[in-house]
């Protein structure tokens, strides 16, 4: 148990983060407005499920003070806003964190938390605690939510899901992490089969990066090799999942485990200096050396969210994210949706 309350531990962090604020390490979140031509070629509504790699700001109130608020090179936007601008939407956050650790409930459809996973409860785990506290909805949650909220999809609708990172990276090691990453990839099929059940005809199913390859993967002591493993397990679990329940032939899916793969083994063509061998943002200057309260005062070097490829040992750049956004816009095409 902690011996500070949620309250006051989230005071103390509001105190500290105003002092590095007065430092210098203020910024300010970026926003895009909706346009009247898609560049997609067909306007669609976002809603958008998953981990941090998809959080648009859910812990913005607290973390816009060091100028962060996304898991990226803040205050760059991450790719579920770069595809949202793409069909003509502005994708926000539809939860957000208040001083006490209470989650309160927004307009947006940005449902996708940091630190959650595909169902296990946020309080089983110890994500930045000192700073949100134990209120990460896991997936499932955020669907139940959106449902409650609005009843079902719609066919004006790209819904956009990305989980799992988080399930893997607690597992542990292999042979007992299996079960775990087994049971998150199959149960999140099954939450696919949820979405479109109630109503989705546009459905966006991401499978996980190598996770291996991250810069905490390559500095494990087996040098990714575990998380490596676990990341293809799951893959290979939600494939399965999903042709079993009948579900591939009805979502778009992508694979970022071989895009990031060849991303990696092309960095300097793709635009980067630094590939997954060191981070944009300094951890000495960096609060909790994480991308969510990463902002350009804590960057390496002025450009570092373009020339590196990660943000923090897990979170890619805005330049990652921007070319990732790219291919998944390109995926959604080739399925015959937009251009």
């Amino acid at each position: 148990m902690q011996a500070l309350s949620y309250k006051a531990r989230a005071v103390i962090f509001f105190i500290a983060i105003s002092v590095l604020s007065a430092c210098g390490g203020h910024g300010s979140s970026s926003s895009n407005g909706n346009t009247t031509t898609s560049a997609g070629g067909i306007n669609l509504q976002i809603v958008s499920f998953g981990d941090s790699l998809s959080d648009v700001g859910t812990y913005a109130p607290i973390a816009s003070v060091v100028g962060g608020g996304r898991f990226t090179t803040n205050p760059g936007q991450v790719w579920t806003q770069d595809v949202a601008q793409y069909y003509g939407d502005t994708l926000s956050a539809a939860y957000t964190i208040d001083l006490t650790h209470k989650l309160s409930a927004q307009s947006g459809l940005g449902y996708a938390e940091g630190g959650a996973t595909v169902a296990t409860p946020a309080n089983q785990s110890d994500f930045l605690t000192d700073v949100i506290g134990n209120i990460e909805m896991p997936v499932n949650q955020q669907i139940s939510s959106y449902l409650g909220a609005h009843g079902s999809f719609n066919s004006n609708q790209l819904v956009l899901v990305w989980a799992g990172a988080n399930d893997v990276l607690r597992a542990g090691a292999l042979p007992a992490a299996a079960q775990t990453v087994e049971t998150a990839a199959t149960t999140l099929a099954q939450l696919v089969g949820q979405i479109i059940q109630n109503g989705a005809t546009h459905v966006v199913v991401v499978n996980l990066p190598n996770i291996g390859l991250s810069p905490e993967g390559i500095a494990a002591s087996d040098g990714g090799a575990n998380l490596t493993q676990l990341s293809q397990l799951f893959n290979n679990s939600l494939n399965a999942g999903l042709q079993a329940a009948g579900l591939q032939t009805k979502v778009i899916q992508i694979d970022a485990y071989t895009w990031l793969n060849q991303i990696i083994a092309n960095f300097q063509a793709n635009g980067f200096t630094v590939s997954n061998t060191s981070v944009a943002c300094d951890p000495a200057k960096t609060p909790h050396a994480t991308a969510l309260l990463c902002s350009p005062p804590t960057y390496v070097t002025a450009n570092a969210d373009q020339t590196y490829m990660f943000a923090d040992e897990l979170h890619p750049t805005t330049h990652l994210h921007t070319l990732f956004a790219q291919y998944v816009e390109k995926q959604i095409a080739n399925s015959g949706l937009g251009h």
